[in-house]
């Protein structure tokens, strides 16, 4: 049952808070506690980890799950039971494989999409033989980027370079070899497509109603625009429609319809949330079309700055500050003025990653200037 402070009167039945709606998602998220799960398991309820960069995975299975270390991911990694590639809103994921294998192919629509801004450098290429000659490329060899840009600049030698690349990258799933995405190890960006790193075909394009329900074990409750806005596809209100009678709905503080699943976990708003520290890029910040369930009004916008995005700090289950590893130190910035016993429990937070990522490595905790 929900909770209401003295004196103030009960929120409307089916009305969820910026509160109620944070508790929810940090549950579907396993920030409220850390969880058991294996890391694959993890990556697999998550429906993925925005990795742009390596170590953010990493980061954020760290803050999730009980007994993580960096080998639980880079192991799956190896064994290609995990990858990494480009699916939800055109940027690189770490998927399980067979998301790899079915979540690509029901976002490729939006990828096809995406030529439509390359069509210039784009002026007398077929679109399908670029895709077959570009996938004889990846698996007769796996390629960097610029190596694939190369070979193709010979079929076509008056189109834009990064035109043909980009192309490749969106009418192809690539993904991103190891040692690429190993943490500890480096290595060039190097592609072959899904289906030849993980040795079996790609799955037709799903129903978007499976997806639905996985988005909300994951995030919700939420909105269809919520959804889309995660995903980087339009039209859904037609799965969410059928899915209606499975569903239980609520409205948010603007009266924005939400849609759930019946059994899925909704605590307390005033169930205690511990600090976390989240990488760069985290999917809590990035998966709802309006984040104030994470991040309040007041701090909108002080996580990026341009298409950079900080890491960020998580006290009572609301973005708070961004942290940094500056030399010896971890840096904690936060936005507002902390007491003696919540830093402290910041502090404590922030030793545990340390202990868990960079093991055998002395790092003073302390704080940092806010950035403007």
């Amino acid at each position: 049952m929900t909770k209401t402070k003295r004196g103030a009167a009960p929120a409307p039945a089916g009305v969820l808070g910026a509160r109620a709606l944070n508790r929810a998602t940090l549950a579907r998220q396993l920030l409220l506690r850390r969880s058991p799960m294996t890391a694959e398991e993890a990556v697999g309820h998550l429906v993925g980890l925005q990795a742009q960069n390596v170590k953010p995975p990493y980061y954020a299975l760290a803050a999730r799950l009980d007994g993580f270390t960096p080998e639980a991911l880079s192991g799956p990694m190896a064994s290609r039971a995990v990858a990494r590639l480009v699916t939800l809103r055109s940027t690189i994921h770490t998927h399980t494989a067979d998301d790899c294998l079915t979540l690509r192919p029901l976002v490729q629509p939006a990828r096809d999409r995406e030529l439509n801004s390359f069509r210039k450098g784009l002026a007398g290429v077929c679109p399908d033989r670029l895709a077959a000659l570009a996938r004889e490329l990846v698996e007769a060899e796996p390629r960097t980027m610029g190596q694939l840009r190369e070979a193709l600049l010979k079929e076509w030698p008056d189109a834009d370079p990064g035109a043909l690349a980009v192309a490749a990258r969106c009418k192809l799933p690539l993904v991103q070899i190891t040692p690429r995405g190993l943490w500890g190890r480096s290595g060039q960006v190097t592609l072959t497509t899904a289906e030849h790193w993980l040795g079996r075909p790609a799955e037709p394009a799903p129903s978007p109603d499976g997806t639905v329900l996985r988005y909300l074990a994951a995030f919700g409750p939420a909105s269809v625009k919520d959804m889309q806005v995660w995903a980087g596809l339009t039209r859904l209100r037609e799965a969410f429609e059928r899915l209606r009678p499975r569903l239980v709905t609520f409205r948010d503080d603007n009266g924005v319809e939400l849609f759930d699943l019946p059994d899925a976990p909704r605590p307390d708003p005033d169930s205690p949330a511990p600090p976390r520290f989240l990488p760069e890029f985290d999917n809590l910040l990035l998966s709802h079309a309006d984040r104030a369930r994470v991040v309040p009004p007041e701090y909108r916008g002080r996580h990026w700055r341009g298409n950079i995005a900080y890491r960020t700090l998580l006290v009572d289950g609301f973005l708070a500050g961004l942290w940094r590893l500056d030399g010896d130190a971890l840096v904690i910035e936060t936005f507002g003025r902390l007491g003696r016993d919540r830093w402290e429990e910041v502090a404590a937070e922030g030793e545990r990653m340390l202990r868990v990522l960079h093991p055998g490595t002395a790092y003073d905790v302390r704080p940092g200037t806010v950035r403007g």
